[in-house]
């Protein structure tokens, strides 16, 4: 699994994104683990895997991150 860190957090609209090797990667609230997006805070490592193809609303934005765990 890559790991990366949490580079900002939107609490209010639900999601974030995570800073990795290869730049940033979306992530919504509903892929965090345990729903424990609440506790996640900017600078914190976490892994994740990649998910591709559309979105929940059938729309294609590219790459986004799934699994969400703290380390």
């Amino acid at each position: 699994m890559p790991q990366g860190t949490i580079k900002k957090l939107v609490s209010d609209r639900g999601f974030g994104f995570i800073s990795a090797n290869g730049g940033d990667v979306f992530f919504h609230h509903s892929v965090v683990a345990e729903n424990k997006f609440d506790e996640l805070q900017e600078g914190q490592t976490v892994t994740y895997e990649i998910a591709t193809g559309p979105d929940a609303r059938g729309r294609d934005k590219g790459p986004r991150a799934s699994s969400v765990q703290p380390v």
